[in-house]
């Protein structure tokens, strides 16, 4: 034979046992994700959702589709009555509901506040 063999020399064994170091990366890591991503996202899941179930008629909305409406009627848990425009009404799911665009009597107490400016 002309070529001899070759074996795979064993490579220096790692130190038997469990090493606390290996794992303090990963728990960092973690402690990190928590503190700059998981955590403010389910606070602004829950402040969303204490607004979404505290919705109210004369409360004006905007929805994830972009359609700024005033609830006219809460038909049932899950669904509101939208008055797009005069006269238009429309249904809409509460999860659709993207943000409060104003509460029913900040909007009564601007429209009551404005024709006393308008009288000087």
């Amino acid at each position: 034979m002309f070529i001899s063999p070759a074996y795979a020399q064993a490579a220096g064994g790692a130190p038997g046992g469990f090493d606390i170091m290996t794992i303090v990366p990963l728990i960092l890591i973690f402690v990190v994700f928590y503190f700059l991503l998981i955590r403010p996202q389910q606070k602004k899941v829950k402040e969303h959702r204490d607004m979404v179930t505290n919705l109210r008629r004369g409360d004006k909305i905007v929805t994830s589709g972009g359609i700024i409406g005033t609830i006219t009627k809460v038909v049932s848990e899950g669904e509101l009555q939208l008055e797009i425009a005069e006269g238009i009404r429309v249904r809409c799911a509460r999860s659709m509901i993207a943000s409060l665009y104003a509460r029913g009597d900040e909007e009564e107490e601007g429209e009551a506040s404005a024709p006393a400016n308008d009288k000087s």
